[in-house]
């Protein structure tokens, strides 16, 4: 088995008498896809949060690449390796797409996203960033503003934005979020070619594309892990069978 890249130990988060993620453990095996899935309040997005360094957990501990990062912030969890696609990147609408990845590469070398200016004409930059958006399919809209790119187009924009930070692990949040059928299919693919050179971490609602892209897959349950497994595991799973219809038996922390 590859080694583990990142581990969640014993970790809670609780707002105010509600309990988000219930002494949760996961681990993540580099070079996996390993998604994440579960009914609306599950508390997928809070886990993500707390890997990111965007919120801080109540107890437990968040390893990466074996080091206890539980306390360091957003930002020295990326310098690190680790990227929150959507979340941790913002595309500047006005720039066009190869001056968002130009500054995203900057900026991960220690400069400020406001020298823009540096980024828009030094090929150091630009140069990595040209390769970046050749790697999400984007290299024929280099020079479009981000303002007029298409839904689908900004999302891989965005993931080329993580990609300039160099990441050892990728947590995307439902990539394909308000994506028609065509759109989504065609981030399914971009997520399937990165597979195996980027560890993924993926909270994703279409089971389509989590049953295409998934190694494991954790299934949390009012921010419980009641299972982790294989797809073909987790499809025969009753437990997972009865969550997903509203029949689950396990005890909702802070729901009285």
């Amino acid at each position: 088995m590859a080694d583990t890249i990142l581990a969640a130990e014993g970790v809670v988060k609780r707002f105010g008498g509600l309990v988000a993620t219930d002494r949760l453990s996961l681990d993540v095996a580099e070079g996996e896809v390993h998604a994440v899935i579960g009914p609306n309040g599950a508390g997928k997005t809070t886990l993500v949060a707390q890997i990111a360094g965007e919120l801080r957990p109540d107890a437990g501990i968040i390893r990466f690449l074996g080091e206890d990062i539980t306390r360091l912030s957003a930002h020295l969890r990326s310098l690190k390796g680790l990227a929150r696609s959507f979340q941790i990147t913002s595309v500047f609408q006005e720039f066009t797409a190869l001056d968002n990845v130009a500054l995203a590469v900057q900026a991960h070398d220690g400069h400020s996203f406001h020298f823009w200016r540096a980024a828009h004409s030094d090929p150091a930059l630009r140069a990595p960033a040209q390769a970046i958006l050749a790697r999400v399919g984007l290299e024929a809209r280099a020079d479009v503003r981000a303002s007029h790119l298409a839904h689908g187009e900004k999302r891989a924009l965005e993931i080329a934005m993580a990609l300039a930070t160099r990441p050892r692990l990728l947590l995307l949040d439902e990539p394909t979020a308000g994506m028609g059928p065509e759109d989504s299919a065609r981030m399914v693919k971009l997520l399937a070619q990165l597979k195996g050179a980027v560890t993924i971490l993926l909270i994703e609602h279409d089971m389509d594309a989590v049953w295409a892209l998934a190694d494991r897959i954790t299934v949390l349950v009012y921010g419980r892990a009641i299972a982790t497994g294989a797809p073909e595991a987790i499809r025969g799973n009753e437990k997972v069978r009865r969550a997903y219809l509203g029949e689950d038996d396990v005890a909702r922390p802070g729901r009285g």
